[in-house]
């Protein structure tokens, strides 16, 4: 007699690692998605803070420069990193999963 369960069982592991799998990737691509913005707001603020401390104008560049260390360089780390982890997350589903999906 052939046991269904034990197919059903392990279908059901199948999919909770492959929902497992999408929702980590979802979530990822949102924490990158507001890390890019995080990182072009800082690139114009500095622009303009540039121009501002040519110009004699107080526009934040002493603020911002106070705030490169512990927040700019490591939001543009953070987006490097999920970059990577990105793409190594794809080609691993490619070569183990089939499409990825």
């Amino acid at each position: 007699m052939l046991n269904v369960g034990c197919f059903l069982h392990k279908d059901l592991v199948l999919f909770n690692k492959v929902i497992m799998k999408q929702q980590l990737i979802t979530w990822l691509n949102r924490i990158l998605v507001a890390d890019v913005f995080l990182v072009l707001f800082g690139f114009i603020w500095f622009g303009i803070a540039v121009m501002g401390k040519y110009l004699d104008i107080p526009l934040g560049f002493e603020l911002w420069y106070k705030l490169w260390q512990p927040l700019f360089n490591p939001a543009i780390g953070i987006l490097f990193l999920g970059a990577i982890s990105t793409w190594l997350i794809n080609k691993v589903s490619e070569k183990f999963g089939g499409n990825g999906n």
